[in-house]
């Protein structure tokens, strides 16, 4: 039988991962400047951590979650995303008592949801992902936003909208909850069963139905910001202040209410403004989570994160045509003439690539024509044939491949020549 990449899932191959290993060389190096360290969870969680921190209304735990039972009878999930395994870390290993706080962690893995296949999006997908978990300040919302803007410029991209809003305090959220219900119960019977279902345990993600958002009386419901309590209210104008401060364009949309039930007070998405970039426009998103913490089982800490599909963002570069600065150079390939010349160049090589030189060699002994085109293939900056008459003289002539230009270097000297010469 032909054996394919399972159904939702990709293959990414050695001419792509050159792409990939820039854009995450690129997370990595911000990481280290805005100084979010790195933290590295299990692919698996036991499945109450996700439907208590991610919550059991959402569509990631009613529809989308890969769950499983272990032989010892255990409910484990692949993790659909990466915050409800972050804050548990940060409960279990006790981080709420180190002395510097906030807590800054950064992450970068495989996700799994169980969504319709499309553009961007699979079963499997990589996400990198924020969070600073122990500051109600909203600089710190800022600084988070400032981050996962500094990434998408840094590799290039222009077309980008950032659209902010708040979903404000228990009280705001309450009063909010009251006048969704009291907006959608007379026509709920026009929406699907999901939003049914959804009226009475969180009428917030009647909002974020996909299904639905055409709705007519989507477009008239109730905004959460007209009901924001002073406190919640002065909180979010001193988040647009300093993103004002840090030069950072902005958009308030009222009916952004994010997809997962831990939200509060700060939410933002940042999307794709590019022609052809598709229907779902989402880079990135991300906000508060006030409360988490103490859900899973720790303090009452505050927290702040956004996480952001790297597939989604090699989509986005495709859209606007930038093309990533990516390092695949050959430094030199080696051709050999003879079973000799073999075994010199093994030796060669070997030489070069303890210094940190890039080298190859051909290993279907084919004809010197064949390896010359290989060498041309494979961007080879410099060429060296070895044959009986090298062997003799203990040197060989270098060839520069762009120029043509060739020296007479004897084999001791080469390693020196070529790292004087990258």
């Amino acid at each position: 039988m032909a054996f394919k990449v399972p159904r939702g899932t990709q293959d990414i191959l050695p001419e792509q991962t050159p792409k990939w290993q820039k854009v995450e060389s690129v997370l990595r190096e911000l990481s280290r400047v805005y100084r979010y360290k790195e933290i590295r969870t299990p692919i698996f969680e036991q499945t109450e951590l996700f439907q208590r921190g991610v919550g059991d209304t959402t569509d990631i735990v009613q529809k989308e979650m890969y769950t499983f039972e272990d032989r010892g009878g255990r409910s484990l999930t692949l993790r659909p995303e990466g915050t409800a395994a972050a804050v548990r870390a940060y409960v279990e290993h006790k981080m709420f008592g180190y002395p510097d706080q906030p807590v800054k962690l950064s992450y970068m893995g495989p996700m799994f949801r169980y969504e319709r296949q499309q553009a961007g999006r699979y079963r499997q997908f990589v996400q990198y992902g924020v969070e600073a978990i122990g500051s109600a300040d909203p600089a710190i919302d800022a600084e988070v936003i400032s981050l996962a803007m500094d990434i998408y410029q840094t590799v290039g991209l222009k077309d980008l909208k950032l659209v902010i809003n708040s979903l404000g305090d228990k009280e705001t959220r309450d009063a909010h909850r009251t006048a969704l219900i009291k907006h959608f119960e007379p026509s709920i019977g026009e929406f699907c069963s999901d939003c049914q279902n959804r009226l009475e345990k969180n009428p917030l993600r009647i909002l974020d139905c996909k299904k639905d958002h055409e709705h007519p009386l989507m477009k008239s419901a109730p905004a959460l910001t007209d009901y924001l309590t002073e406190s919640s209210a002065e909180y979010f104008s001193q988040v647009k202040n300093y993103l004002d401060v840090l030069g950072i364009q902005y958009e308030v949309d009222p009916n952004l209410v994010r997809g997962l039930d831990y939200y509060n007070h700060t939410a933002f998405e940042i999307m794709s403004t590019a022609q052809g970039f598709g229907a779902i426009t989402t880079l990135c998103g991300g906000g508060r989570y006030n409360g988490l913490v103490e859900d899973i089982g720790g303090p009452d800490v505050p927290g702040i994160g956004f996480a952001l599909s790297i597939e989604r963002l090699l989509l986005a570069l495709e859209a606007e045509g930038v093309e990533l600065e990516v390092e695949d150079a050959l430094d030199i390939y080696v051709v050999a003439m003879g079973e000799e010349a073999k075994l010199k160049s093994a030796e060669l090589i070997s030489s070069f690539r303890t210094k940190g030189i890039a080298a190859d060699m051909d290993y279907v002994d084919r004809k010197m024509k064949a390896q010359m085109k290989s060498a041309d293939r494979l961007g080879a900056k410099f060429v060296i044939v070895i044959g009986e008459s090298e062997l003799e003289e203990n040197a060989v002539n270098v060839k520069e491949m762009e120029t043509g230009n060739q020296e007479k270097v004897e084999f001791h000297n080469l390693v020196n020549y070529l790292l004087e010469h990258k």
